[in-house]
């Protein structure tokens, strides 16, 4: 299969540049894969598709204010983007611009209240970068550092925390798991009543994430790495609701990932992991029934899992629908519930 299989025309003023005032007001786009015609809703209304015994699994993680400017100590300025922890200080990074920053050079960060010595060059464009305060450079970060967007935002909101879930718990990613933006602790709360279980992963979401498939052929794309913890207590709840025959609903392509990843001799195994697991068409699904996302980029990773899940016919018709009845697309969009 060709990753040109995968492209569509999506008009920029349908890129969603801000989040909508309320996070649940978001539009809803239902498929039932045993069905016809897609629904059109709205996402608050996600309940009356989830029954007693379901089971939705969010991923925790939260972005990091990953995002620094600083100076080199021979002059002009940089941006340092800080992609994974590696130990004592040392972060992977990518670094702009790149090529007048060669292995040595120092970076002044909040004007002397840190820096970091940028290291050798890693694969896919990455570098090393080691602060000079090792471990305890992360609340130093915390402070100086702000939130990375997406590049296709242009037009940011000023609140970072929209770019936050509500349940965020767990610093890690360079990205937000954006299909969880539209829960609300009210329309969370809503769900639990109704007798609907709620489980948590942990994915650290990378920039991999963004970046599209360059290989002519999908089964020559190397996907990125990606650290994810499963807790004791989130495996024995989901080998239940298996067994009882509920239904897994994975909050986001990264809970999909975490938990196809994470399934060995018939049982989801928890502890902490990596994955570059690569979902396509012709993946056999073990453990999730539905998916809640948003609508992704063309000829994308994560648009090829969700044309696993139901098709890519029939996800490209219903983005073609979606793009008729001008939904908002990418991270601040739209929502989709397949079943």
């Amino acid at each position: 299969m060709k990753t040109s299989d995968f492209a569509y025309n999506l008009p920029p003023r349908l890129i969603a540049q801000q989040p909508i005032e309320y996070r649940d007001k978001s539009r809803l786009l239902v498929i039932d894969r045993k069905k016809g015609k897609p629904e059109h809703r709205h996402f608050h209304e996600i309940g009356e598709f989830l029954h007693p015994g379901d089971c939705l699994v969010l991923n925790n993680s939260r972005v990091m204010p990953a995002r620094l400017t600083g100076k080199k100590e021979t002059g002009g300025t940089c941006e340092v983007l800080l992609l994974r922890d590696i130990r004592d200080g040392k972060w992977e990074c990518i670094c702009r611009p790149s090529r007048r920053l060669p292995p040595g050079s120092r970076v002044i960060f909040g004007g002397g209240k840190l820096s970091g010595i940028i290291g050798k060059h890693l694969a896919g464009g990455k570098r090393e970068i080691v602060f000079n305060c090792g471990e305890g450079n992360k609340a130093l970060l915390g402070q100086l550092g702000e939130i990375p967007l997406p590049p296709y935002i242009t037009h940011p909101t000023g609140d970072p925390e929209r770019y936050q879930t509500v349940y965020s718990k767990h610093i890690g990613s360079a990205a937000a798991p954006t299909a969880g933006l539209h829960f609300t602790p009210e329309l969370l709360e809503k769900l639990t009543s109704k007798g609907i279980r709620l489980a948590e992963v942990t994915l650290h979401v990378g920039l991999g994430t963004f970046r599209p498939v360059k290989s002519e052929e999908i089964e020559n794309h190397v996907m990125h790495s990606e650290w994810y913890e499963i807790p004791i207590c989130t495996a024995q709840t989901i080998n239940r609701v298996r067994k009882e025959r509920g239904r897994v609903i994975a909050v986001g392509t990264t809970s999909v990932r975490t938990l196809e990843a994470a399934f060995q001799n018939g049982v989801l195994n928890p502890g902490p992991g990596e994955t570059e697991i690569f979902i396509t068409p012709g993946y056999n699904f073990n453990v999730i029934d539905a998916i809640i996302t948003n609508f992704h980029l063309p000829e994308s990773s994560l648009l090829m899992l969700v044309s696993a899940f139901c098709t890519r016919e029939r996800i490209l018709e219903a983005y073609r629908e979606a793009i008729e009845e001008e939904y908002r697309f990418f991270s601040f969009g739209d929502a989709m519930l397949i079943l």
